[in-house]
């Protein structure tokens, strides 16, 4: 009989371990979303490049290195 109990309270403690880690998967952030300052800084760079039409395509790219 206490066993049954003892059982009972560990299928209601692993029932809460499991809505608990569904919660924190539901909300954990993606680490390839998250920039680095080094990325962020790079990214800041390619807007003010944009910005002053400092930008070429691949292509063009591609034709100045000679491939």
């Amino acid at each position: 009989m206490a066993e049954a109990g003892f059982e009972e309270k560990v299928i209601k403690e692993l029932d809460s371990i499991k809505k608990q880690l569904t919660d924190i998967r539901e909300h954990m952030v993606d680490i390839d979303c998250i920039l680095t300052d080094k990325e962020r800084n790079l990214v800041d760079k390619s807007y003010e490049h944009q910005k002053k039409e400092k930008l070429i395509s691949l292509s063009e790219f591609k034709k100045e290195l000679g491939l």
